[in-house]
């Protein structure tokens, strides 16, 4: 049991420690000079902390970091924020679909074990190809 709590002690120290060097005024002036490559980079485990972290206070800190970004250009802060949104209701809609196919699959492997007969997939609409029918694998 000591382990476990040692890491994630030790973890979450070296998150404080991160997100606490992004409030040092030399780096603070880097970030804003380079705040459109570095944005687009870091916005995804920025939100992922603030939604989701364990701790309240790498919460906080994560959203202080955001903050300096939001206040140094508002609007590029929105358009990577539109960006992130898209890109993770695309990340969603790809996980669904991909839990659809193997449920699926599942269910065919099921019927074909309790019937142990072959099992027909139907084919797909005109003008597929033919490896069409296949179920893909992500």
């Amino acid at each position: 049991m000591f382990l476990p709590r040692n890491t994630m002690i030790v973890t979450l120290l070296v998150a404080e420690r991160a997100l606490f060097l992004w409030n040092n005024d030399h780096i603070e002036n880097l970030i804003k000079q380079n705040h459109k490559v570095i944005l687009p980079i870091v916005l995804p485990a920025l939100e992922q902390n603030a939604r989701s972290h364990w701790n309240q206070a790498v919460r906080s800190l994560t959203i202080n970091v955001s903050k300096i970004f939001s206040d140094t250009d508002p609007a590029f802060y929105e358009e990577c924020m539109i960006k992130f949104r898209e890109d993770e209701a695309q990340e969603n809609d790809m996980k669904s679909k991909r839990e659809a196919r193997w449920k699926r699959m599942e269910e065919m492997g099921g019927m074909k074990a309790s019937t142990n007969e072959p099992v027909l997939v139907s084919p797909r609409t005109p003008g597929t190809s033919s490896n069409a029918s296949r179920p893909q694998l992500d």
